[in-house]
């Protein structure tokens, strides 16, 4: 069984190949659509490509799910690495300066260590099951806000936006009770930033694995509340999940973010 220095030492290394290529393809990429309003670009899988080797090189007999190879039979393995090589492509293509690279490892399906890299602002927040979290190697927290009004928390919505979307009605009936409402356009980092303590809340009932894993252990090492969208045991095959700064302000949001 590897130890999980070693598996974090990997997702680290991983993510810093992966945004080593996000930053040498910058303005010279090609992008295509996997589907209206949901992109790929080059830098993504050159990202993918770099990740993957860095994690094979060190454990070739481990599962791959990434983004650009969603092979959900991955996660039977007993231990599969969960990636996301660029999560904030749209705003990749357009230069708007959030995004990120999310690397995280499962054994049984259960999050052991993980790294979320933002290579605009050098920002490393990691994680390793039962060590805590950290941000650039110092110890982060979740904030103590368990006020709704007093609470800044983020949204995500998916590409295809309908009027009826759950999540976007999720957002008109929470936004009023909130202090406010921020849509990033990178789950990962949402993530990231509640267990560091920049934002109190944050949900999504349609996305997947590879953009919730890292993050979700994030929260959870930084001492906050992560559950599935719904309520109950966050699935990692899911993806879906439901985080909060503190259990009352959890508790607050239940009735307004649950669909």
């Amino acid at each position: 069984m590897p130890a999980l220095e070693d598996l974090l030492a990997v997702c680290s290394l991983a993510a810093e190949a992966g945004a080593a290529e996000l930053m040498a393809w910058r303005g010279r990429f090609e992008s295509r659509q996997k589907s209206p309003r949901d992109l790929v670009t080059d830098a993504d899988l050159a990202s993918q490509q770099a990740i993957h080797r860095v994690i094979r090189s060190r454990y070739p007999e481990h599962g791959f799910l990434g983004e650009e190879s969603p092979d959900p039979e991955q996660l039977c393995k007993p231990y599969c690495w969960v990636v996301d090589p660029l999560d904030g492509t749209t705003n990749y293509v357009h230069d708007f300066p959030c995004f990120a690279v999310s690397v995280a490892v499962a054994c049984d399906g259960q999050l052991m260590a993980a790294t979320i890299l933002d290579p605009l602002r050098g920002e490393v927040f990691s994680a390793a099951k039962g060590q805590g979290a950290h941000l650039n190697g110092s110890r982060i927290a979740v904030s103590r806000v368990a006020s709704l009004g007093e609470a800044l928390v983020a949204i995500s919505l998916p590409p295809e936006l309908e009027s009826d979307s759950p999540d976007f009605l999720t957002f008109l009936r929470v936004a009023p009770h909130c202090q406010a409402v921020r849509r990033t356009g990178s789950a990962a980092l949402n993530l990231a930033y509640v267990a560091c303590g920049r934002l109190d809340a944050h949900w999504a009932h349609f996305i997947h694995p590879w953009d919730s894993a890292a993050g979700i252990l994030l929260v959870r090492e930084a001492g906050g509340i992560a559950t599935a969208s719904q309520g109950g045991e966050y699935q990692l095959a899911a993806g879906n999940y439901f985080v909060a700064s503190q259990a009352a302000l959890y508790q607050a949001l239940q009735g307004l973010v649950m669909i």
